[in-house]
């Protein structure tokens, strides 16, 4: 029973990857993907990348082991998460955890101007909830993403 109104905005398949290179090229050469912008880490792994497939947004990264993101090769990995831009995602994560979620990684203020969680669902799916805290554009995310690594 829902009590509250927490509308989704907006819903982004986010793959995650071993070789994101060779998979954006994949990806634009057999889907037309268009590319909108990345992430890149100083050391040169690709942190996010947005790409335009038709009329949908497919978000993808690089393995981050030290953070369990992991591709779908790797023993006991999703490979993907859903990321829900929603109204409210502290409320949502709230509502998913007292539905039998697993809360991954807690709500928290996000470098790139959301404000997300992860959670994993009784089924296994990682589903990331996020709602705007800024408007940040991607050369400014670049910027804060570089710092994280300094």
């Amino acid at each position: 029973m829902r009590t509250t109104e927490n509308k989704i905005n907006e819903v982004y398949p986010y793959l995650r990857v071993k070789g994101a290179p060779a998979a954006i090229a994949f990806y634009q050469t057999v889907f037309g993907a268009k590319e909108r912008f990345r992430l890149t880490e100083p050391g040169g792994r690709i942190g996010h990348i947005e790409l335009d497939i038709g009329n949908i947004v497919l978000m993808l990264s690089e393995e981050y082991p030290e953070y369990g993101i992991l591709g779908p090769q790797a023993p006991g990995a999703t490979g993907m998460a859903i990321h829900l831009h929603v109204d409210n995602a502290d409320e949502l994560a709230a509502r998913a955890v007292a539905a039998g979620a697993t809360m991954v990684r807690e709500p928290a203020d996000q470098f790139y101007g959301e404000r997300s969680s992860l959670i994993r669902d009784p089924f296994g799916h990682e589903w990331m909830l996020g709602h705007e805290i800024e408007k940040v554009t991607p050369e400014e995310m670049q910027r804060r993403f570089n710092a994280l690594f300094k």
